[in-house]
């Protein structure tokens, strides 16, 4: 888990994004699901900017250390590989945010807050896609 929370990209961000409150150090644990284990970390932004000047950095920052881009983006994010873990961005929406029990946070669902997650399985022979 602590190599995966150490990972540079997940302190990467776009300038003007701030670790949002309440989500200050980095989420990270494993889960076991079917058989599946995964690792897995996570941050959490606000950006008072846009969606397009999110992905605009990721791109450039995940492709330079070393990611892959996924098949495409999805209005609501992308996904990155490399090696055997995924990179995902995700835009936090009202509804997301309640999901996870976090209630409203309008610092996260004015401009382009996100939440940016590295995973990866310890399975044999499971790859990590996107």
């Amino acid at each position: 888990m602590r190599d995966v929370a150490a990972l540079d990209i997940l302190d990467s961000r776009p300038d003007g994004a701030a670790v949002a409150r309440g989500f200050e150090k980095v989420d990270a644990g494993c889960w076991a699901d079917s058989g599946d284990v995964v690792v897995y970390a996570d941050r959490t932004y606000a950006f008072p900017g846009t969606r397009e000047d999110v992905t605009a950095h990721y791109r450039t920052s995940a492709v330079r250390d070393g990611w892959n881009p996924g098949p495409e983006d999805s209005p609501g994010g992308m996904c990155f590989t490399r090696e055997d873990m995924s990179l995902r961005l995700v835009f936090l929406t009202a509804e997301i945010l309640r999901e996870d029990g976090h209630g409203s946070r309008p610092d996260l669902t004015t401009g382009a807050g996100y939440s940016v997650s590295v995973e990866t399985y310890l399975n044999d022979g499971v790859e990590a896609g996107c």
